[in-house]
């Protein structure tokens, strides 16, 4: 119970320090990897679909929704692949480059803030083992935690 709760809690300070770099420019947590993980393509900014949502290791819906919303925020452009007319390129635009470059320098110092407690060589350890729990689990975390007995039917 102790690891778990503090981790938790930990994910919870954490995604509450990096919302606020995030929440200052409209952009949602998610909407941020999108338009980093473009970043880091390099020129010319852009990626298919199926690139940024198996780089991002999320489902095509969510994908899609996050899509939407940048591209409604003008941030990102769905174009045509010049290589396959059937496919789509999403392409990071101008406003969306000069967003991600003025958000990254700040994200990592947000980061490093949260991870100040940690020494380089705890922070490596830190992250070894949570690798090491996450390619445990299935997916979901659920699939290999299965309870021995039904306590739902306690309830009522």
């Amino acid at each position: 119970m102790n690891v778990i709760g503090r981790v938790s809690r930990l994910c919870r300070v954490f995604e509450r320090g990096i919302g606020v770099t995030f929440d200052s420019a409209g952009l949602a947590p998610g909407g941020f990897d999108v338009i980093a993980t473009l970043r880091r393509a390099g020129e010319p900014y852009q990626l298919s679909p199926t690139g940024l949502f198996e780089s991002l290791m999320i489902s095509s819906a969510a994908m899609t929704n996050r899509l939407d919303r940048l591209e409604e925020a003008g941030l990102v452009r769905r174009r045509r692949d010049p290589r396959d007319r059937r496919a789509l390129l999403i392409e990071l635009t101008k406003a969306g480059l000069e967003l991600v470059d003025e958000l990254l320098p700040i994200h990592v110092a947000t980061e490093e803030r949260l991870l100040e407690a940690y020494s380089p060589t705890e922070r490596a350890t830190l992250a070894r083992l949570l690798r090491k729990g996450l390619l445990a689990l299935d997916e979901d975390g659920a699939a290999r935690v299965s309870p021995h007995r039904d306590v739902s039917k306690r309830a009522g």
